[in-house]
């Protein structure tokens, strides 16, 4: 099998608007991240698992304890979803 190699000139504003607007990311997010990611959202118990939807570029878009949840706001928003582990 040949594979051919890419040579990308994307600077790095640009590789992280690939897929802005069309995709984002779902990923579980730690009780004490969330005032970096969320900083308007209120104290949250540590006990609580949540979980996050990010725009591709790194927005937060949702903090939610129900991982259902972000898959919908996601569809709402017409975008694909990834997760990240």
């Amino acid at each position: 099998m040949l594979m051919k190699e890419a040579n990308s000139h994307l600077t790095k504003t640009e590789l992280a608007g690939i897929g802005n607007g069309e995709v984002a990311y779902i990923r579980k997010i730690r009780s004490e991240d969330v005032p970096r990611c969320f900083p308007e959202a209120p104290d949250i118990d540590p006990n609580v698992d949540l979980w996050a939807l990010f725009g591709a570029d790194g927005t937060p878009i949702l903090l939610t304890d129900n991982r259902s949840s972000t898959f919908f706001k996601a569809a709402e928003d017409e975008l694909k979803t990834v997760s990240l582990h």
